[in-house]
Parts: structure tokens; C-alpha cells; sequence
């Protein structure tokens, strides 16, 4: 290859990162504040950050890429055509006749994004930056830690888990992994009509920083089994049996988290007796306190809990997350509570690193003298 080609090959590199990542933070920032009589006003507010995309896209196809770099072009693509093609569903989502639904759909292919994305993030520190959480940018320990990391079973795997499959799971396991020590355990459930596969990458960037595991399940159906059967307990059962077979969890950190129904199905499966979770997240979820009537009493006292609720939720009203926290809080359950002012029924993924902080706070190094 000659020297012009390398010197081409790393502008388009340069010139597709910036409007690539910056046009998945946007994607991220609208599902954050998605909310049906906003939705036009929102997207008209985030504007096309996609436009200067669609120009580095051009000129990244217009390489010459060598053979070794197939894969890595390739990646480079189906993340910037799954961002330009959320961006066009997201504009003609208002003319749908369910916009929000057409919206939801069009915000899916953000994931699609970060699953391409995510195999480079060894290969280019502002992708590797960019699953990162904020904080933990600038972190150069962690940064060298990263750096020198991966191996087999480790990053994202997926166990039967396509996107036109039912029942499968997808996880992601830190390249910093050590199997001398115990790490902390992230169950992450999807909401109604979702996918574990696409559901993973709302909780990457915190399981990354922190050196958590992050389990990602799909249900059997279109969402959890809520009422009988509850197929999806046997499963989920399953699944946990087989990550803590071969990894090393540590027992008193296994979060159980969820975001609509999955966080109904969190309350459900998390506050029986005998489960391994250690502690309960659920997000914008529906949860009747009568059903609290059938808990063990053993299993609800001093259990910690971190409900995290949106006074604009339009499909489950702030006032059922608040009668579930003071009948938890009632029957000696530790209840966080967080109703946010501007978050209507989305996943409020900048409410993640709260929850981190209280499930698994980060540990300092210990300071030399």
C-alpha cells in the first residue's frame, strides 16, 4: 500500500469519527427526552447533525480500503448508515399516524450503531472514549487498563439472540476482566416489544467504566410473562445459572434492573424469595402495591430498591410509582425515589450512573505515603 493510501485512509478516518459519534449522542439525547406532544419540537431542536455524516460518509466510501481493513470499513458503514437511516425515520416519524411508535422504531437502529461500533473501540480511542461514561473520559488508569485488555468471552456475546429471536440473551463482559476477582452483576431488562440484543447498549457505558458484567435478556413473547405462565422466570433462572457458572460474580452485587415492563417483570421476579438479586432498579415501570400482599417478609425487609419514575409519564402515571415506593418504604424495603421533572416514559439513561453510585460505588485507589 503506498504511502498517498495511508495518508487517505487516515483522513477519512479523522473525517467520519467526529459527526459519527457526535450524531449517536444525539440519538441518545432524544430517546432521553422522546414524549409524544414534543416530538416534532424535538426534533426540530436537535436539528440534522447527521448532515455533516452523510458528506464523511461519501468520502470514507471513496477509499480504496485494502483487504486486511475489510471488517473495520465495513463497521465504519453499517454504523453510519444505521445513524443517517434513525435520523430519516426520526423526521418522518411526525406524519406516522402512531408517531411515537414510528419514532421508537427509528431510535432502535442507535443500537444497531453501537453494535457495530463497539468491536473498533480496542482500535480507536474516541470509540473507546465514547463507551465510556463521562466521567470516566479523562481516566487514564482506566484508559491503560483498556489499552492492554480483551481476550476470549470477553466484550459483547450474544447467545442466541438475533433479532428475529425470542428467549435468547446478549452480554457484555469487561476486557479488563480478571477471574481472580468477583464483579459485580448488571441485569438488564427490555421493555414491552423490545430485544435484549438492542437493550445492552443502554447500559455499556456504566458497566465499562465500573468493571461490571451486563446481562441482557429477551423475553419469550412480545414482553415478560406478567401473569401466568411466567415462562420467562425459568428462563432468566436459566441464564443466570449459566453466567455465574463461568464468571466470577460477586454475590452481594447483582443488580436486577428494567425499563417499562421490564421493569414491572423487575418488581415480579426480583422481590420473590430465593433470587439472587441483591438490589432492584426499576425504571417507568407499573407496579400495583397490592401485589405486595404475596412477599415474604424476610425478602422486602431492608431490601434495597432504586425506582426511578418521569413526572411527564404518559403510560404509567407518577402517581402508581409513588403509592409502590411508600408501600415498599412501609414494609422496611430501603427505597430510593426519583421522579424526574422532564422525563416522560423513556429510559432515563442519565440516570444510570446514579444508580451505579448507590448499587456499586466505584472504589479509590488506594493512595501511597
Amino acid at each position: 500500500m503506498s504511502d498517498d493510501n495511508n495518508e487517505e485512509i487516515l483522513d477519512a478516518i479523522t473525517a467520519i469519527l467526529p459527526p459519527l459519534l457526535h450524531s449517536m449522542e444525539a440519538l441518545i439525547f432524544l430517546g432521553r427526552y422522546l414524549h409524544p406532544p414534543q416530538l416534532q419540537n424535538l426534533i426540530d431542536h436537535i436539528g440534522a447533525p447527521d448532515a455533516a455524516l452523510h458528506t464523511a460518509l461519501a468520502g470514507f466510501r471513496n477509499v480504496d480500503w485494502p483487504d486486511r481493513l475489510t471488517d473495520f470499513n465495513r463497521r465504519i458503514e453499517d454504523a453510519g448508515d444505521a445513524v443517517c437511516e434513525a435520523f430519516e425515520g426520526l423526521r418522518a416519524a411526525e406524519s406516522e399516524h402512531d408517531g411515537m411508535a414510528a419514532a421508537r422504531r427509528a431510535m432502535r437502529r442507535s443500537a444497531r450503531a453501537a453494535e457495530a461500533l463497539f468491536p473498533l473501540a480496542a482500535l480507536l480511542p474516541p470509540i473507546s472514549q465514547y463507551f465510556l461514561e463521562e466521567s470516566a473520559r479523562d481516566d487514564k488508569a482506566l484508559e491503560t487498563r483498556l489499552s492492554g485488555a480483551g481476550g476470549e468471552n470477553m466484550g459483547a456475546i450474544h447467545a442466541k439472540n438475533d433479532l428475529n429471536a425470542r428467549g435468547g440473551f446478549s452480554m457484555y463482559v469487561p476486557e479488563t476482566y480478571d477471574a481472580a476477582n468477583p464483579h459485580p452483576l448488571i441485569v438488564a431488562l427490555h421493555g414491552g416489544h423490545g430485544h435484549g440484543r438492542l437493550f445492552l447498549w443502554s447500559w455499556i457505558r456504566e458497566a465499562r467504566s465500573r468493571g461490571a458484567i451486563l446481562l441482557s435478556p429477551t423475553s419469550f413473547g412480545d414482553t415478560w410473562s406478567l401473569m401466568e405462565p411466567d415462562i420467562d422466570v425459568a428462563s432468566l433462572n436459566m441464564m443466570l445459572g449459566q453466567v455465574t457458572n463461568r464468571w466470577n460474580i460477586d454475590p452481594a452485587r447483582v443488580l436486577l434492573t428494567g425499563m417499562s415492563d421490564g421493569g414491572t417483570f423487575t418488581y415480579i421476579d426480583g422481590l420473590r424469595t430465593d433470587v439472587p438479586f441483591t438490589h432492584l432498579a426499576p425504571m417507568s415501570s407499573g407496579f400495583h402495591p397490592l401485589l405486595l400482599e404475596g412477599v415474604d417478609q424476610d425478602r422486602i425487609e431492608g431490601l434495597p430498591v432504586y425506582i426511578v419514575h418521569g413526572a411527564l409519564d404518559w403510560m404509567f402515571p407518577p402517581d402508581i410509582a409513588r403509592e409502590t415506593h411508600q408501600a415498599l418504604a412501609a414494609k422496611g424495603a430501603n427505597v430510593v425515589y426519583r421522579e424526574v421533572a422532564d422525563l416522560s416514559h423513556a429510559h432515563a439513561r442519565d440516570e444510570n450512573a446514579a444508580i451505579m453510585d448507590w448499587f456499586s460505588p466505584v472504589e479509590s485507589e488506594p493512595t501511597e505515603l
